[in-house]
């Protein structure tokens, strides 16, 4: 038996929907699933059951109420996956996006290939869009691979977002699992042609064994994250580290034809040829083009998207140009970072213990300089790491002081620095976090100094506990404070030792009993470089769990800065504590934004700073850095990072005079020539850094795509998809209807709980793989909220939330089996008796379908779109009067006045639904309209590629399915209205 369905048409095969693609043979149908990717193309032969895919008619028996309609229109719209609109992956991707975030994908698509740095302030959601730009070029054919380039450290995290957000799967290319996916691969062939999706670390693929190979199979599509790191200035001063990773991106960029998103929060690290080389990548002109001309400055505004937390935190107001706020988005970012500066005082035994080995370092340093200049640089980092641990805890003092020095085999004074320098500073643009927070070495495997070391370790270890650590003693009272208003902190330290010290010091041991100082319901965990990315992430949420949802438990985090880049933690923390200064405050502003972003919470995050009082060396680091850079960030609204090499110059002159003089007359320092020019020097790079910020953000700005053409494309996509409102009223009257127990008022936030024990067996085990099966048997409260950023356990009121899809599935099921147990809150009929309607109105769920011919690099793609359309008639079908599509929408608020007799509307609902086929060439000249409608959207955000628009078609399929029917009739002509045709 031979196939007759031809190219486009959609059938029912394997218990699902699919398009017949034009490859099919009268014995072969070749089949992509609706809303899938090639990826999921499969082949049908005739024996296997195929059916048109058609609704059955609605049963003009099965009658549902006044809320029918919207439950049965939302619920499809939720299940679509390949939505109306102008963009194709929006319906299929598991998040929603801010309307600011589409900024990005509207000027992705204005170039044939896409080239853009996105330079949007910490935490506004860069990843989001880059992902959206990603998933689009994929779905439009236009990429047929992606690569993403980032720090090892966040590569299972880029791997977890693009899974569950984008439905992208990738594999990770790291040196811990290259050999394993090598091992699978075929003679001859590339890694990157075996996995068209990869996520690699930039660091192991930079090296010349791997990156030729990279680059000769690279797939067309590349983001590289944090892509501040991989460029060099022009000057000498640049890592061999970063001159790789410069020239593995100057490779990958050459090839003209490759889509290359850039993001970085920090384009312009205070050096011009830094930043130019950065947009060389993006377009080469842009490496010398004139930026102060009106011809440089629009030629940059097509590739380059920078914005502040104020210009997107109300967006498409009328203070953007639009006529009113109807479309306006707020968005809740925290209002203010609340600083508090705390001192402590050593304790009389451990300034004895500092000043002890202030005097051995300053020894070593002396003689090592008539030494020569490789000792006497062996000695400089070995005296910074026996302060900066001795400043930081007793248990990393001890652990330095017992450690033998990294840069002590160096063979020159080049390689002592280059050995010692990762270890004991805090540069901004380190080469990795990874393996930066172990305890620096102080140790130099001479004999006498060995002994002498061995009992300063000796002396700091008794110092351990907050009698004699008068920090551990000030760390506690200010987490007491914290806790005590109801804050969950993360506590930042430089080093393991230190982080394990005090998570011994503060938290509960249930198998000693032993009690912490920060009460019984409060969970402490440490967060170190000794475990991988993912045990991190596994041991914070194993915290959270552990504090439960008792209102009166607290989190309480310690970290080393191997959380503070790319983590986010804002759903469980929302305080951070500084317990030892970085040297760098771009570190600082690092470890602040992991918490302080988009999804927090707290109006106020609240940041405390701890320093020492009579350390000789705190006190200089806040006054001289760490105040400055948040005075410019205030000014600016943005960080500015510090040039490192003018950072390490004032620490330089702060430790050399701390060798020289010890820590009395500390104050003297800052008269001192040395500390003079160093901070001078600093001051003046710096505010000029910030002015050439403040002048690029203020001439830069994202100005290419206006407010009103953002705001046209809002509204195509929640006119054919639904918007926040719709999903609201959907799941709290479903849910109703299906017997949950809401609690919680419906007020301007839209927030509120749902117990669903009591709902029907196939809503249960819809949920139960989405939110829990303990929570469903448990019937545990589910927290629906009215912001798309939720925690973990929670749900959001938006479409593409997987408990909103789960209920929207069982209640589309539902509404479809006339045989469905349990309640059935949306139905395809109903006969609704009105005061809002003066004479009999019938409206109409059509389901709509359109056949896409999107022109791409690989050929001609034929995709499907989805639409569900509310269409509404007065009178008879034959010669109705129609209605705007406002007036029909208008319907489904239409309360019911009286009740309605059960055969009397079962009677009028047979007649309407037997003279519906008068309508047919009504709804086909509506979805030719749509298809028009959807023709120019396409056209429209693709303005400015003709070569993209060119071969562009859209038809709508027919006839178009009936999904529902419902009749309106006024109060007081009920039965005439029923009789009469």
């Amino acid at each position: 038996m031979a196939f007759t369905f031809s190219a486009g048409s959609l059938v029912k095969a394997r218990g699902r929907e699919w398009v017949v693609l034009p490859e099919s043979e009268p014995d072969l149908l070749v089949l992509r699933p609706l809303g899938g990717s090639d990826d999921d193309i499969a082949a049908v032969f005739p024996f296997e059951p195929v059916e048109e895919a058609r609704f059955a008619p609605p049963e003009p028996a099965d009658l549902g109420d006044q809320r029918a309609a919207g439950l049965l229109r939302t619920a499809l719209r939720v299940g679509f996956r390949s939505g109306a609109g102008p963009f194709r992956s929006l319906a299929g991707i598991a998040v929603e996006p801010r309307a600011y975030q589409l900024v990005p994908l509207l000027m992705a698509l204005r170039q044939k290939t896409v080239r853009m740095l996105i330079s949007d302030d910490v935490g506004i959601g860069k990843t989001v869009e880059a992902g959206l730009v990603a998933s689009e070029l994929l779905a439009q054919g236009e990429a047929s691979g992606l690569a993403v380039l980032c720090s090892p450290a966040l590569a299972e995290q880029w791997q977890q977002e693009l899974r569950s957000k984008f439905g992208i799967d990738a594999e990770l290319v790291l040196s811990s699992t290259v050999s394993r996916l090598e091992r699978g691969l075929d003679l001859g062939q590339s890694l990157f042609d075996r996995y068209p999706n990869v996520i690699v670390s930039t660091d192991f693929i930079k090296s010349t064994r791997h990156r030729d190979d990279f680059v000769r199979h690279c797939p067309n599509l590349v983001i590289v994250d944090e892509a501040h790191t991989c460029v060099a200035a022009d000057d000498t001063s640049a890592s061999a580290q970063s001159q790789l990773r410069y020239e593995l991106l100057r490779r990958v960029a050459a090839d003209a034809d490759r889509h290359l998103l850039l993001v970085t929060a920090t384009p312009h690290s205070g050096k011009e040829s830094a930043f130019r080389n950065l947009l060389g990548l993006v377009k080469p002109e842009l490496a010398q083009v004139n930026l102060e001309s009106e011809a440089g400055r629009k030629l940059l505004a097509q590739h380059f998207v920078a914005r502040k937390r104020a210009d997107v935190r109300q967006y498409l107001t009328k203070e953007d140009g639009l006529a009113d706020d109807s479309l306006a988005e707020r968005t809740a970012f925290p209002s203010d970072r609340y600083f508090k500066d705390e001192t402590y005082k050593l304790s009389p035994d451990y300034r004895a213990l500092l000043d002890d080995a202030i005097a051995y370092a300053s020894e070593r340093v002396e003689e090592a300089g008539g030494q020569g200049r490789r000792e006497a640089r062996i000695a400089w980092w070995s005296a910074i790491a026996l302060l900066r641990s001795l400043v930081s805890s007793p248990a990393a003092a001890a652990q330095t002081l017992t450690t033998r020095s990294a840069a002590a085999i160096a063979a020159s004074a080049e390689e002592a620095d280059k050995l010692g320098a990762p270890l004991n500073s805090d540069a901004a643009d380190s080469d990795a976090m990874e393996g930066m927070d172990v305890a620096p070495g102080a140790e130099t495997d001479e004999g006498r100094v060995k002994s002498r070391l061995a009992e300063l370790a000796e002396r700091a270890e008794r110092l351990r506990g907050p009698e004699q650590d008068l920090k551990l003693k000030s760390l506690i009272k200010h987490l007491k404070a914290l806790l005590a208003d109801g804050y969950n902190p993360i506590v930042f330290c430089r080093y393991i030792p230190t982080a394990k010290y005090l998570a011994e010091q503060l938290a509960n041991d249930p198998e000693t009993k032993k009690r912490g100082p920060l009460g019984a319901k409060t969970v402490v965990k440490a967060v170190t470089g000794e475990l991988s990315p993912q045990q991190r992430i596994e041991r914070i949420e194993a915290l959270a769990a552990e504090a439960g949802e008792d209102a009166a438990a607290r989190r309480v985090l310690i970290a080393t800065d191997c959380l503070s880049e790319g983590v986010n933690l804002q759903h469980y923390f929302d305080a951070v504590v500084h317990y030892d200064l970085a040297w760098n405050p771009t570190r600082h502003d690092q470890r602040e934004g992991r918490v302080d972003r988009y999804g927090q919470r707290r109006d106020e995050v609240r940041v405390i700073t701890l320093y020492g009082d009579d350390n000789g060396i705190d006190g200089k680091v806040l006054e001289v850095l760490i105040k400055k850079h948040r005075q410019i960030k205030k000014d600016l609204g943005i960080s500015v990072s510090v040039p490192d090499e003018l950072s390490t110059g004032v620490t330089d002159a702060i430790v050399e005079w701390l060798l020289m003089r010890g820590r009395e007359n500390e104050d003297a320092l800052f008269s001192a020539d040395a500390f003079k020019v160093s901070t001078t020097k600093l001051d003046n790079d710096w505010n000029s850094a910030a002015e050439r910020e403040r002048q690029s953000r203020s001439r830069f700005a994202q100005r290419s795509i206006h407010p009103e053409e953002v705001a046209r494309e809002v509204a195509s996509i929640r006119e054919a998809l639904g918007g926040a409102g719709e999903i609201r009223t959907f799941v709290r009257e479903a849910l109703g209807a299906l017997g949950a127990v809401l609690r919680g008022a419906d007020g301007e936030s839209g927030n509120f709980t749902a117990q669903v024990g009591g709902t029907p067996a196939g809503l249960r085990d819809a949920l139960a793989p989405v939110v829990g099966a303990e929570v469903v048997e448990k019937d545990r409260e589910i927290p629906f909220r009215g912001d798309p950023a939720v925690a973990r356990g929670e749900a959001a009121l938006v479409r593409t939330d997987p408990v909103v899809g789960a209920l929207a599935s069982h209640v589309l099921n539902a509404a479809l089996d006339t045989q469905a147990e349990g309640a059935r809150p949306a139905r395809r009929c109903g006969v609704i008796t009105t005061d809002s309607v003066s004479t009999r109105t019938t409206l109409l769920l059509v389901r709509y379908r359109f056949h896409l011919t999107l022109p791409s690099r690989s050929g001609e793609r034929q995709l499907v779109a989805e639409d569900a359309r509310l269409l509404a008639f007065e009178g008879a079908p034959r010669n109705g009067t129609w209605l705007t599509p406002e007036q029909a929408a208008g319907l489904l608020e239409a309360t019911a006045s009286e009740n309605t007799d059960p055969h009397f509307g079962e009677r009028t609902m047979t007649r309407i639904l037997s003279q519906l086929s008068d309508v047919g060439d009504h709804l086909e000249r509506y979805g030719d309209e749509l298809a028009a409608d959807l023709d120019a959207a396409h056209r429209r955000v693709r303005a400015a590629s003709g070569e993209i628009v060119r071969g562009l078609s859209v038809t709508a399929q027919k006839p178009a399915d009936i999904l529902g029917a419902y009749v309106y009739l006024p109060a007081t002509a009920s039965v005439a209205a029923g009789v009469s045709a």
